[in-house]
């Protein structure tokens, strides 16, 4: 049996831990640069507000009806999720953690007729150490055990944010409740395409032929198809490392001096540097982009990048930035209003798999030196070390507005009991 484990409006859920008085309220938290809507309570949900919904269309609502808005905190978010999935994994050791919110567990060994007070008892163990309610979805497979959560998602009170299907009945019940466009991995053309056919739901698409399905869905398709069938054939994957990594930014204003945007640039690429090394990874292919804002139509448009083969490669800070402000001169033009850039690193390979060559190679001195670096910067927080070719003066920021305080990750932060 597999178990789908899905932290319940995660975002509004971490923030209501720690400020308990926030239950049963309207809550909304917005993406980077608070531009939209990106978690919603049931509350929020009920006054109308969609996802996505752009923040400043809705700041009359939000004031109407005294919603409670905050700027995204990835880095609360990312340490609570850390928690969850360490609870998780004491039930499991096959685990795979599909999102921030979100894993797949392995269940063997367990009875049937025991699953659901276990998990039930998991539930509440979750619960009562981090603040976070879950609902799980249990089924034979993990595509079934998808359609199982949002079914105790969408029905709490009759499931107690629990469904297990455990036979045929449930099957074709719960497949024939699932809207096509609702099955995990039906993407918008396929939706389309399916629907054409007269398949308005998932139990209509496990009625389509095999091969009609592979030669127009593909292999992945007709292993989707089994998996609703109740036959196990999309497995648990384990974690991989990102095969490239960037660093981007809207900025506040508009930036119009070369000396400006070079300080941006080389803060992303000293940024794709650093997770660089977390993953213990180097590059050896860098992109860079610049691009003006395509809602000022009172402003000429400009939008370019290019691609850096890099002559060795590397995860130093010193190198990734210096390849990256030489490519920044090269896209660079005078006389436009740039609102985004970014840098994105390519092509990466195990550090210990760099091979040498005999002239150009990286500089063997950056690896302790960068050690060092990350270090202090993880003691004493980020950016207390930077190149000269960043900002010493200024730390440039996301607009974060409405952001909470990291109650578990910075010790300034954290809840103060009076006795």
């Amino acid at each position: 049996m597999y178990a789908l484990v899905d932290c319940n409006n995660f975002y509004v859920s971490c923030e209501r831990v720690f400020r308990p008085d926030l239950n049963g309220k309207a809550v909304v938290v917005l993406s980077n640069n608070d531009g939209c809507a990106i978690a919603r309570s049931n509350e929020a949900k009920k006054l109308g507000i969609p996802m996505g919904a752009n923040a400043f269309e809705y700041e009359a609502l939000f004031k109407k009806h005294h919603v409670h808005v905050f700027s995204a905190n990835f880095a609360l978010y990312g340490d609570m999720s850390q928690r969850v999935m360490t609870l998780l994994s004491e039930l499991s050791q096959e685990i795979e953690v599909y999102s921030i919110d979100e894993a797949f567990l392995k269940i063997s060994g367990l009875p049937p007729s025991n699953l659901a007070k276990h998990f039930s008892e998991l539930q509440k163990r979750v619960y009562k150490c981090t603040g976070i309610p879950i609902s799980i979805g249990i089924a034979p497979t993990k595509a079934l055990a998808k359609i199982s959560n949002k079914i105790a998602k969408k029905f709490p009170k009759e499931t107690n944010n629990i469904y297990i299907i455990d036979d045929e009945i449930k099957r074709v019940k719960a497949l024939k409740w699932t809207k096509i466009g609702d099955v995990w991995g039906i993407g918008n053309a396929n939706e389309r395409l399916l629907q054409t056919l007269g398949v308005k739901n998932a139990f209509d698409f496990t009625q389509l032929n095999d091969q009609f399905v592979k030669n127009h869905l593909t292999i992945v398709g007709l292993r989707l198809k089994q998996d609703l069938q109740g036959i196990p054939t999309l497995k648990l994957e384990d974690v991989k490392d990102k095969k490239n990594i960037a660093t981007t930014r809207s900025f506040e204003g508009n930036i119009t001096e070369l000396s400006a945007l070079e300080e941006r640039i080389s803060t992303f690429a000293v940024s794709c540097a650093e997770k660089l090394r977390k993953q213990n990874n180097c590059c050896t292919t860098m992109m860079v982009f610049i691009h003006t804002n395509g809602f000022r139509n009172d402003l000429p448009q400009y939008s370019k990048n290019i691609l850096i083969k890099l002559p060795f490669a590397s995860n130093s800070a010193i190198e990734l930035s210096r390849f990256a402000l030489e490519g920044l001169r090269k896209i660079f033009k005078t006389g436009f209003h740039y609102k985004k850039a970014g840098v994105i690193v390519l092509d990466l390979i195990p550090s210990e798999q760099v091979q040498f060559k005999f002239f150009d190679n990286a500089n063997p001195r950056h690896i302790p030196l960068m050690k060092a670096l990350d270090k202090i910067n993880a003691n004493f927080g980020q950016q207390k070390l930077r190149l000269a070719s960043q900002s010493t003066g200024k730390i440039w920021r996301m607009k974060q507005e409405h952001l909470s305080p990291n109650y578990t990750t910075k010790l300034s932060d954290i809840i103060l009991i009076n006795v």
